[in-house]
């Protein structure tokens, strides 16, 4: 752990336009500067992400942290910032981890396949509103990571039930949905990530506020798939 101390913030500031403030000061003085992850800034990509204080996004529910405003900090107070934990997320540098495992789920079956042309009319596919509701809501997943660095095993079951479950719940992804379920389950288990105990870390911690129901309908589809298209 390397100690910096900052001044020149105010409480509107953000977690990572403090990071910028800490770094201008430390190119100035021919020092390196802390490397972190960012893009968007609103909360939508991912990217951004670490502990703070030993919690993944901070102390604000459902935010991530470039969200995170300065301002649910006291004044003086001591902030512990680290990288994400887990071995399947390798630290490149300072506050910056790989998290191409993340990826590599995705590659194996968190899509269709099927080329379908250009969107087809919103009424065309009639979808029963609770099944949209849940897709929507899984869908909201941005793979930031943090559900990975919570939990004590380092399992990524909340990512994958995610991207598994929003696909699975609409018609255009029944098709490939054994197919799927069995190929994600088995690279995330390649990638090295934990198996998941039902702690619910994750699901505390993640910015969108994805449930533990997703790793239930993940679960649910490996073990059908496994018992009716094995090989």
């Amino acid at each position: 752990m390397v100690r910096y101390e900052q001044g020149g913030l105010n409480a509107d500031m953000s977690m990572l336009e403090a990071l910028d403030v800490l770094n201008e000061d430390l190119i100035l003085k021919g020092q390196d500067p802390v490397v972190f992850e960012h893009d968007c800034r609103e909360g939508i990509c991912g990217s951004c992400g670490f502990m703070i204080n030993g919690v993944a996004h901070g102390p604000l529910a459902k935010s991530t942290v470039c969200q995170l405003s300065l301002r649910h900090f006291k004044d003086g107070e001591e902030l512990y910032l680290e990288p994400w934990r887990a071995k399947a997320f390798p630290v490149l540098r300072d506050l910056m981890v790989d998290r191409s495992a993340f990826d590599r789920i995705i590659g194996a079956g968190g899509y269709i396949s099927v080329p379908a042309g250009s969107a087809p009319d919103g009424n065309t596919i009639l979808v029963d509103k609770d099944d949209s509701d849940r897709a929507m809501d899984a869908a909201a997943c941005i793979g930031c990571g943090a559900c990975v660095a919570a939990c004590p095993n380092a399992s990524a079951s909340l990512f994958t039930g995610a991207k598994i479950s929003h696909l699975g719940l609409l018609p255009q992804g029944q098709p490939e949905r054994d197919s799927r379920g069995l190929r994600m389950v088995a690279r995330m288990n390649q990638e090295g990530f934990g198996q998941c105990t039902n702690i619910g870390e994750c699901e505390a911690v993640c910015p969108k506020g994805i449930s533990l129901e997703t790793i239930a309908r993940m679960n649910h589809d490996f073990i059908r798939a496994s018992w009716f298209r094995r090989s």
